[in-house]
């Protein structure tokens, strides 16, 4: 099994990010859903979410992203996503969430003000 084939996510609470790895499918985007939304429950304007190490998503990991997003948009919380993987942004890009998410290339960059 290649590190890409493993799923995993790791969350930093003082910065306000969560850190996603491997393939987001309709196996795993369920375990997704509360460390989401959980970005929103530290009262910060901004939380992030690195998908650098994320090597596939599919329709049920944009449908938790998008629900994410939308919470914690009304809790006053702008969703910000980490993506520098063509093959990954270019869901985005093809599904016309490139338009509804910020998405930035580095975390240096998500996580300025």
């Amino acid at each position: 099994m290649t590190l890409d084939a493993v799923f995993g996510f790791a969350t930093d609470h003082e910065g306000g990010v969560l850190r996603v790895f491997g393939e987001i499918d309709v196996a795993t985007a369920p375990a997704l859903r509360e460390p989401l939304l959980a970005l929103g429950g530290r009262k910060s304007p901004v939380g992030v979410v690195d998908m650098s190490d994320v090597s596939f998503i599919d329709s049920t990991g944009l449908s938790a992203l998008v629900t994410a997003r939308k919470r914690l948009r009304a809790e006053g919380c702008e969703l910000r996503l980490v993506i520098d993987r063509p093959n990954v942004r270019k869901v985005f890009d093809v599904t016309g969430l490139s338009d509804f998410f910020a998405i930035f290339p580095s975390l240096e960059e998500a996580v300025a003000p």
